[in-house]
C-alpha cells in the first residue's frame, strides 16, 4: 500500500508522565500504584520491517508472562500508519475489537517522545482491577518494544 495523509498520523504536541517505583518505594512514599509492570521485551527486524517489529516483542512478553492473548483486556499498538496496526492484528491473530478501543495515533496524533507514555497511560486508566493490558511501539529503525501491564 501506499501511505497517505488518510492512513497516516499527524505530528502533535503533547505530554504525558509516568511514575515508575519498586513496591516497596511506593510503601515507603505512601503512594498507592495504579498498575504493575508485569513483564516487558524488545525484538528487532529489519528496518524496513520496522511496522510487523511489535510482533516480535509480544510473543516475547506473553511467555515470560506465563500468559496467552486471551489473557489480554486490551491491546495498545502504537499506528504511525494505520498499516502498523494491521499487520500487527494479523500477525498477531489478535481480536481487533480489543485492539486501540479508544483511538490510536492515527486518529488522535503522533506526539513524537511521547506516544509510549500515552498509551500506557490509556490502558491504566481503561482497564478494570486485576485486567491486563498489552502496549507495544515500533520505531523506525526496526525495533519494538512491548509492555504488560495490570491494573490493581
Amino acid at each position: 500500500g501506499t501511505v497517505t495523509a488518510a492512513n497516516a498520523s499527524t505530528l502533535n504536541d503533547g505530554a504525558a508522565a509516568l511514575l515508575l517505583m519498586t513496591a516497596d518505594a511506593a510503601r515507603r512514599l505512601d503512594v498507592r500504584p495504579l498498575a504493575r509492570i508485569a513483564a516487558f521485551a524488545d525484538a528487532a527486524v529489519e528496518p524496513i520491517d520496522f511496522p510487523v517489529a511489535p510482533a516480535y516483542a509480544v510473543p516475547k512478553v506473553l511467555k515470560d508472562a506465563g500468559l496467552k492473548k486471551e489473557d489480554i483486556t486490551m491491546w495498545e499498538v502504537n499506528e504511525a500508519f494505520s498499516l502498523v496496526v494491521l499487520a500487527n492484528i494479523k500477525m498477531l491473530d489478535l481480536d481487533p475489537h480489543k485492539v486501540n478501543i479508544d483511538g490510536g495515533a492515527v486518529s488522535l496524533g503522533h506526539p513524537i517522545g511521547m506516544s509510549g507514555a500515552r498509551i500506557v497511560v490509556h490502558m491504566v486508566h481503561a482497564l478494570k482491577q486485576g485486567e491486563y493490558g498489552l502496549a507495544s511501539i515500533c520505531n523506525g529503525g526496526g525495533g519494538a518494544s512491548a509492555l504488560l501491564i495490570q491494573k490493581l
